[in-house]
């Protein structure tokens, strides 16, 4: 008997509903619109503006000068040393704390005194140093009188270049001790056993194995604690002031206002310091990427 009943309707597709749950990241939205996006385009339009609003290159050739380039060059090498310190020594303290069996209970005060040490910056931690290893500071009269070393004596100064790389270390260490303990705890179990089983010892693991699975990790967490330091500008400010030529206190010399000022070469210069540091970040990213496929 052959079937005369209508073909079925097709099912109606249910109507999409607008999820109220956007209107979550509407506040952060506005947020990094107002005061990331929008100053990064005002400072990458003025430096190649004149005052009069007109097209120039002169900015950017500003940046060519000899004062500027050593500007550069300091902040280059502060933020190179104070990040090469910070890995080593944050690599080191991670690693004792994942594998290196110190107590559990080390583990959650360390990860939480990180995560707020990595944000202590600017002007307390500028003070901080300064009452601590200044010229009047609490360490510096304390082994002056109690042990007759004088820190100015052997060429130490707060204000000078290694003044504040160990200013910086004080920031880069927890960073780097937050970045990297994911990474240690992606290490395997299996892969120290079977490097054992085939007779390799300890230092061999560690060259052969371990190091070489980490080194994506380890020069991208290096790239990002340059970029960090690179773009440290209060804490710089409030302990050297203009004692020391580094690209954030030339900076706001330019735009500040001041009639020797140019806030168009300031511009220039922030400029300048938003690629450098840009390109730090996309290492960081792409590094970050290749060592994630080891360590899933």
């Amino acid at each position: 008997m052959t079937d005369t009943s209508p073909p079925a309707a097709p099912p109606i597709a249910p109507r999409r509903r607008l999820s109220f749950a956007w209107l979550g990241i509407v506040p952060f939205a506005l947020f990094v619109g107002l005061f990331l996006i929008a100053p990064t385009m005002k400072i990458v339009i003025g430096a190649f503006q004149r005052a009069d609003g007109s097209f120039t290159l002169e900015n950017l050739a500003g940046l060519f000068t000899p004062s500027i380039l050593s500007s550069y060059w300091i902040s280059i090498k502060i933020s190179v040393a104070s990040a090469a310190l910070g890995a080593l020594i944050g690599f080191l303290m991670a690693a004792a704390m994942v594998l290196g069996g110190l107590p559990r209970f080390i583990r959650a005060p360390l990860l939480t005194f990180s995560g707020v040490a990595s944000n202590f910056a600017g002007v307390p931690l500028a003070f901080a140093f300064l009452a601590t290893l200044g010229p009047l500071g609490l360490v510096t009269v304390w082994l002056r009188t109690e042990f007759g070393i004088n820190l100015r004596a052997y060429g130490f100064n707060i204000l000078s270049f290694w003044g504040l790389t160990i200013t910086y270390i004080f920031f880069q260490i927890p960073l780097m001790i937050l970045i990297i303990t994911p990474a240690l705890d992606g290490l395997k179990r299996e892969w120290r056993e079977a490097a054992q089983s085939l007779g390799a010892s300890a230092v061999q693991y560690w060259t052969s194995v371990a190091l070489p699975i980490l080194f994506p990790s380890l020069l991208g967490t290096f790239a990002l604690l340059f970029a960090n330091a690179f773009g440290a500008v209060a804490t710089a400010i409030a302990l050297t002031g203009s004692s020391l030529n580094i690209v954030p206190i030339m900076l706001f010399a330019q735009i500040r206002g001041d009639v020797l000022g140019n806030p168009h070469l300031g511009y220039a210069m922030a400029f300048g310091m938003i690629l450098i540091t840009a390109l730090a970040n996309i290492l960081y990213i792409w590094l970050r990427m290749r060592s994630e496929r080891w360590l899933k």
